[in-house]
C-alpha cells in the first residue's frame, strides 16, 4: 500500500514515520527547512518509550513535486491549510485512493468531500503528543498514538476493504488504529476536549493549571464541553461516555504550563484554527437549533480580535 502524508509535523511526522519504519512505502509532502533536513539526513522521532527512531533515507518532496497516485493520502495539516490540501487531493487522488484528514476540527472530511466529489474522503482524528523539535526531528514525549477513521453515514463504502486493510497495516506499524463505524461520535469526542481547552485557554490567556482549580476558567471549560455534547445529540450522535467527566479526568492529569497549538499559533501572530475550533461550533449550534452561548461569546471576541 502506497502512502502520501501531507504535513510532516507532530501528527504527520509520527504517523508517517511509524509507517515508514515498518517498511511501508511512504512519501512525506512537506516544505522548508524540515523538508530539506529529511531529504538530506532522514527523519528522527525521539520517544521516551522506544528510544530514537531514525528512518533514512526517506521519500520527501514538495506538493508540486509529488507525481504519484497514493492508495492512502493522510491530510495532517492545520485547518487553515485545507484549501491547499483540497487542491493537492484533487490532483493526485485516484478513484481508489482513500483521503483521510487527521485534524482537530470536527467535520473536516465532509468539508473536503464537498469540494472533491470524485474522491473518497473519510473522517479521522488522532491522539498523539508530538511536535517538531528541530528540522528533521520529531519529539514524541508520550506513548499515546491512536488513530480513528471511518465513513460518514450514507457515504459510498466501495473502498471498505481497503479501509479494513489499512487498519491491519497501521497496527502492524505500532499505531493503535481503529476503523470505526462511529467516526462522527469518535471525532466529536476528541473535539469536545481540544476545542474547549483551546477556546477557553485563548480567551482567558491561561495554561493547563488554570483549568485544574475551581473558578471561571474551569466552569467555562465545562460549559463548552456541554455545548459540544448538546450539538452532538442534536446531530443524532450517542456518546459512549460522560464527556464532561472524561474531559476533566484528562485535564486534571496534565502537567502545568501546557497550552494548545491554537494558542501558540495566535501568540506567534500567524494563522490559527480559531474558525474551525471555535466559530464552527457556534455555526453548528445555529444549524441544529442548539443554543451555544459560550461558543458564541468567544467566537464574537475572536472576531473582534481578528482571529476569525
Amino acid at each position: 500500500m502506497k502512502f502520501a502524508i501531507l504535513g510532516a509535523g507532530g501528527t504527520g511526522g509520527v504517523l508517517g514515520g511509524y509507517l515508514a519504519n515498518a517498511g511501508n512505502d511512504v512519501t512525506f509532502i512537506a516544505r522548508g527547512k524540515h523538508l530539506s533536513a529529511m531529504q538530506n539526513d532522514g527523519l528522527t522521532i525521539r520517544t521516551n518509550h522506544r528510544g530514537d527512531i531514525h528512518i533514512a533515507p526517506v521519500k520527501a518532496c514538495t506538493a508540486a513535486d509529488y507525481k504519484e497516485t497514493p492508495d492512502v493520502l493522510f491530510i495532517c495539516v492545520k485547518y487553515y491549510g485545507i484549501p491547499d490540501a483540497i487542491s493537492l487531493a484533487g490532483r493526485i487522488a485516484g478513484s481508489d485512493t482513500l483521503v483521510i484528514p487527521i485534524l482537530n476540527v470536527f467535520g473536516t472530511g465532509a468539508v473536503m468531500q464537498e469540494q472533491l466529489p470524485d474522491c473518497t474522503v473519510l473522517d479521522g482524528c488522532i491522539y498523539v503528543f508530538a511536535k517538531i523539535g528541530s528540522p528533521g526531528v520529531i519529539e514524541q514525549p508520550q506513548e499515546i498514538l491512536r488513530v480513528f477513521y471511518g465513513f460518514r453515514p450514507g457515504q459510498d463504502r466501495r473502498l471498505t476493504e481497503k479501509a479494513t486493510q489499512l487498519e491491519t497495516i497501521m497496527r502492524s506499524a505500532d499505531i493503535h488504529a481503529h476503523f470505526t463505524e462511529q467516526i462522527q461520535r469518535d471525532a466529536l469526542t476528541k473535539f469536545s476536549f481540544v476545542s474547549p481547552m483551546g477556546a477557553a485557554g485563548l480567551y482567558f490567556h491561561v495554561t493547563s493549571e488554570a483549568f485544574q482549580q475551581p473558578g471561571e476558567v474551569r466552569d467555562t471549560f465545562i460549559g463548552l464541553v456541554r455545548e459540544v455534547e448538546a450539538v452532538g445529540h442534536a446531530m443524532g450522535i450517542v456518546f459512549d461516555r460522560d464527556l464532561v467527566a472524561a474531559d476533566l479526568r484528562l485535564m486534571d492529569a496534565f502537567a502545568p504550563g501546557l497550552t494548545t497549538s491554537m494558542q501558540r499559533d495566535v501568540e506567534k501572530g500567524g494563522p490559527s484554527e480559531f474558525s474551525g475550533l471555535v466559530s464552527r461550533m457556534s455555526e453548528l449550534g445555529r444549524i441544529h437549533h442548539v443554543p451555544t452561548p459560550l461558543y458564541d461569546k468567544i467566537a464574537h471576541w475572536g472576531k473582534e480580535h481578528g482571529l476569525a
